[in-house]
């Protein structure tokens, strides 16, 4: 444990056990905020697997427009078309179906509007809903949903 108290990852520490969501979410953080241990596996996934890296960088570059909500027409058609040419299978999927949503998809990126709060209230009178289990009639939902926080 002696290594550990200084602040530094010996280098014959253990992996961590991977899954596929721990890798997802070292894909999907900024590169900055990974531990060094965490970086030091995604790079060693990603010379493992050249199909790994190629999705890593599409998908930090979509992340990274959706995150700066960059309004630019070209980043997004830049990253379509790169994605066609270059993508996997799977890549290529997700590119089709943004671009048949693409107005949507550049709506989300220019708007600021959200429906984060509607959204968000729907969950609430869901919860609330479920947690009667049918025992109710709608005036005691109603209730409820009016007079909860």
């Amino acid at each position: 444990m002696r290594p550990y108290r200084t602040g530094t990852i010996p280098a014959d520490a253990p992996l961590p056990h991977l899954t596929v969501r721990r890798v997802t979410d070292w894909i999907m953080h900024r590169p900055e905020q990974l531990t060094e241990t965490e970086r030091k596996c995604l790079d060693e996934l990603c010379e493992r697997s050249p199909a790994l890296a190629t999705t890593t960088q599409y998908a930090r570059r979509l992340a990274s427009m959706v995150r700066e909500r960059r309004s630019e027409h070209l980043a997004l058609d830049v990253w379509l078309a790169d994605v066609r040419l270059d993508g996997q299978r799977e890549l290529r999927t997700l590119a089709a179906g943004i671009r048949r949503d693409r107005a949507a998809v550049l709506a989300a990126l220019t708007t600021t509007h959200t429906s984060g709060a509607v959204e968000g209230n729907v969950t609430r009178i869901k919860l609330l809903k479920r947690q009667m289990h049918g025992r109710a009639n709608f005036d005691l939902l109603r209730r409820r949903i009016l007079l909860s926080p």
